[in-house]
């Protein structure tokens, strides 16, 4: 198991871009399993507008879907952290309660990339993604069901008592994921609408291998998926390290040795919130994360603490939803542009 530690590699890009800026009953979580919605559905947050047969007014929910998208970065979850990359249990169930009380709802790093945000109007879309397939954030009990404790327990947990808020999130896996070598994780998370991504077989530094290597590093990743789930489309992409190919377009596409890949999305690690998947500035070859942190600690104004703060200040400034799929809406007074094959969709108000 490789473990990210210490200063992510090249992470200057998204650092300047960060400088510059009730309840249900607890079900256990083979429960929570049970209640998982289909893939790609989901449920009006609390505060979210309530439905109706005309399509909400944007100006009304306050819609911008040029605004702001929080993709927030795991590695472990343990009691006593021993790295800025680790997170206790009840700190991550702390900020996923948090999310789902301010109205985010999570939708998967591939649907970010290609657009599909389908939430209700006055939602925000916020990414979860796990980081080398530890068993701390997912693993199988005896019974098939999520190991208690684990991150995605959690998650189905946080979800039970918040019906908007969906269950899913994007693991990056390297080679023999989660502890298990059969391959019955992945197919759990396949099974259960969650996203496989790529984070190489071996965890590969790409800033440090040639063209060949990139490709190898990561057609290699494919294949270990691939393997556990021979169906199944691996869409996105994480870099070991946020370290960036000096060819960066190979992060992207590519190929090695018969496998091809080609993805709607590269992760960088990031210190800073991402642009919407609409808006000009998108670049999918280099999109942002926040590290998810505690308010004080190393890098702590880059974390997820500070930047969830910043969101709920600036309200305007996040991705808020219009509740019309087609529509992609946002206030004419904020100075946003919309991406130019998204004009036929994109109405100022």
């Amino acid at each position: 198991m490789n473990t990210t530690s210490g200063t992510p590699v090249r992470t200057v890009v998204a650092l300047l871009a960060a400088l510059c800026c009730g309840c249900a009953a607890n079900p256990a979580p083979d429960e929570a399993a049970a209640q998982l919605p289909p893939p790609g559905s989901s449920a009006p947050p609390s505060d979210a507008a309530p439905s109706s047969s005309a399509p909400p007014d944007p100006a009304a929910v306050g819609a911008n879907e040029l605004g702001q998208v929080p993709i927030l970065m795991y590695h472990r979850l343990v009691e006593r952290p021993s790295s800025v990359y680790d997170r206790t249990p009840a700190a991550f169930r702390a900020e996923l309660e948090r999310l789902a009380a301010e109205g985010y709802v999570p939708v998967t790093t591939a649907e970010y990339a290609t657009g599909k945000i389908d939430l209700p109007a006055g939602a925000h879309p916020v990414v979860l993604t796990f980081d080398d397939g530890d068993a701390t954030q997912f693993a199988l009990g005896p019974d098939g069901a999520p190991v208690p404790g684990t991150a995605i327990a959690i998650l189905l947990d946080v979800a039970a008592r918040h019906p908007g808020f969906r269950p899913v999130a994007s693991l990056y896996v390297n080679a023999g994921p989660f502890g298990s070598p059969d391959g019955a994780a992945l197919r759990w998370l396949r099974d259960h609408g969650f996203e496989i991504g790529n984070h190489t077989r071996d965890h590969t530094n790409l800033a440090s291998a040639d063209e060949r290597g990139v490709q190898e590093a990561i057609a290699a990743g494919q294949r270990e998926i691939q393997r556990a789930v021979p169906d199944y489309r691996v869409s996105t992409l994480a870099l070991p390290f946020g370290a960036i190919p000096s060819n960066g377009a190979l992060a992207l596409r590519g190929g090695s040795d018969g496998t091809s890949y080609e993805y709607a999305c590269v992760l960088m690690v990031g210190a800073g919130p991402a642009p919407s998947p609409f808006a000009a500035d998108f670049d999918p070859t280099t999109t942002p994360r926040i590290r998810s942190q505690d308010p004080t600690g190393e890098d702590a104004r880059y974390g997820s603490a500070v930047w969830l703060d910043q969101l709920a200040a600036a309200p305007a400034q996040r991705y808020t939803s219009d509740g019309v799929p087609d529509r992609i809406s946002y206030p004419a007074s904020a100075g946003l542009t919309p991406a130019p094959h998204f004009t036929d969709r994109a109405v100022a108000y």
